[in-house]
């Protein structure tokens, strides 16, 4: 076996050996495949697709590549969530303490942000001596006691992935839900949770644009979930405006504070949809019950004082989360309607652009982030404005302020007509099927 004849084989459509696909992750992984060779093999598959059968092979290789993490110590339901990213997506910091009130486990590992979209870990180290690098040791404990805690990816947790993604990112091989599902799946999978909710984002703030894309993407990882006998359900969220009022590190904790203190906006409806279809698959609780649960974690204060003790166990101050008006905010400049009409669409990708503009985001790995600068919008798709009305208000410390306010305001687009009523989700997909909202 060689990875020429490997690469042939693909490029004539043909379906690769579970031996085959190992072959390929191993010797990649290990060096002893070129990466020139792995690109014209990453292309073929982009071209030619793979089959289910193949694309859980390729997740269980990468999976296998590091350390898979047990969570069987913990002797209770672990499960965990997964955003395929976007604009304000805080949902993960909302729902950690929501779902530990709620009597299960949350043991999280999440990712920085590059480009536009935020990173759950840079948010998170805004609150000051939050620490993000705990001992598997410390991160077990703090999950034990107080029933959730988030941390920073582990080196050699899937790491044929990482080495396959830098790879595909400069080849033009990114864009391919065989690829896309493996890098996902491998550290899902590897991070060891019993019930899985993937809450896969389409729009012009996502990954994929439409949610039919999403879908596809949503039901082929929903697939290998359950070839692998995880508990796995997937969401089809709307991304084509900000899912938090508020963008930017320190202004996202101070959104999600607002939400556990029982603020009904966008992110309220998303993570009461989340945490309900992730209850449920546990076994624990039916969807009913599950609304029960997650109406009283937050209307108790419970929800809110567990983000508090989580942020307590792992260094951080939580004077914070009690009081978010100590974060130290950039100045603040409005940008305001220049005529009459509805909001009838927004590119949230272009928010999120302006708020890097600002020094909010990174998009080189060693750029340093502004954690105080972002953008709060103050108004939604459907919003009645009048000229003059307040669109968002911008954090800044000047520097590229106008380039932001510039994006902000090309992204909001104004109309005569009121649109349509703006749906959250789109679709479920579970072990049953796909249910179309």
């Amino acid at each position: 076996m060689t990875i020429l004849d490997i690469i042939e084989k693909k490029k004539i459509k043909e379906e690769l050996t579970t031996e085959e696909i190992n072959f390929f992750v191993e010797g990649f992984t290990n060096g002893t495949i070129a990466d020139y060779q792995a690109s014209a093999l990453l292309m073929a598959i982009v071209l030619n697709g793979m089959t289910d059968r193949e694309t859980f092979d390729l997740t269980q290789a990468m999976l296998h590549s590091g350390d898979v993490v047990d969570m069987s110590a913990l002797g209770g339901i672990v499960v965990d969530k997964h955003s395929t990213g976007g604009i304000g997506d805080s949902t993960t910091l909302a729902l950690a303490p929501i779902l530990a009130c709620c009597g299960v486990y949350v043991a999280k590992m999440s990712g920085r942000g590059l480009g536009f979209t935020g990173g759950t870990i840079d948010k998170l180290e805004s609150i000051p001596h939050f620490d993000t690098a705990l001992s598997e040791q410390e991160f077990f404990d703090v999950v034990k006691r107080v029933g959730c805690a988030v941390i920073g990816q582990t080196a050699n947790l899937a790491p044929a992935d990482k080495k396959i993604y830098a790879l595909r990112d400069v080849t033009g091989t990114v864009n391919a839900i065989p690829l896309i599902c493996s890098s996902i799946m491998s550290k899902k999978l590897a991070s060891g949770a019993d019930t899985i909710l993937l809450d896969v984002k389409y729009g012009s703030g996502a990954f994929m644009p439409t949610p039919e894309q999403a879908l596809e993407l949503a039901e082929k990882m929903v697939t290998i979930g359950l070839l692998a006998g995880k508990k796995i359900g997937a969401l089809i969220t709307d991304m084509q405006q900000p899912l938090s009022d508020h963008v930017g590190n320190s202004l996202e904790i101070i959104g999600i504070a607002e939400v556990l203190k029982g603020a009904k906006n966008r992110l309220y409806y998303e993570i009461r949809e989340v945490a309900l279809r992730l209850l449920a698959l546990t076994g624990k609780y039916t969807l009913k019950s599950a609304e029960a649960a997650f109406d009283e974690a937050i209307s108790s204060g419970k929800a809110l004082a567990k983000f508090a003790e989580m942020v307590e166990a792992q260094h951080g101050d939580k004077s914070y989360i009690l009081d978010p008006s100590k974060f130290d905010l950039g100045a603040k400049t409005v940008v305001t309607a220049d005529k009459d009409g509805y909001v009838v669409g927004m590119t949230a990708a272009d928010i999120g652009r302006a708020v890097t503009h600002l020094g909010g985001g990174r998009m080189q790995k060693s750029d340093v982030i502004d954690f105080g600068v972002g953008v709060v919008m103050k108004v939604a798709i459907g919003s009645r404005l009048s000229k003059g009305d307040v669109l968002c208000e911008v954090y800044h410390r000047q520097k590229g302020l106008d380039e932001a306010v510039e994006l902000i305001k090309g992204a909001i687009e104004i109309g005569a007509d009121k649109p349509a009523p703006h749906k959250i989700a789109y679709a479920y997909v579970g072990r049953d099927g796909t249910e179309i909202y």
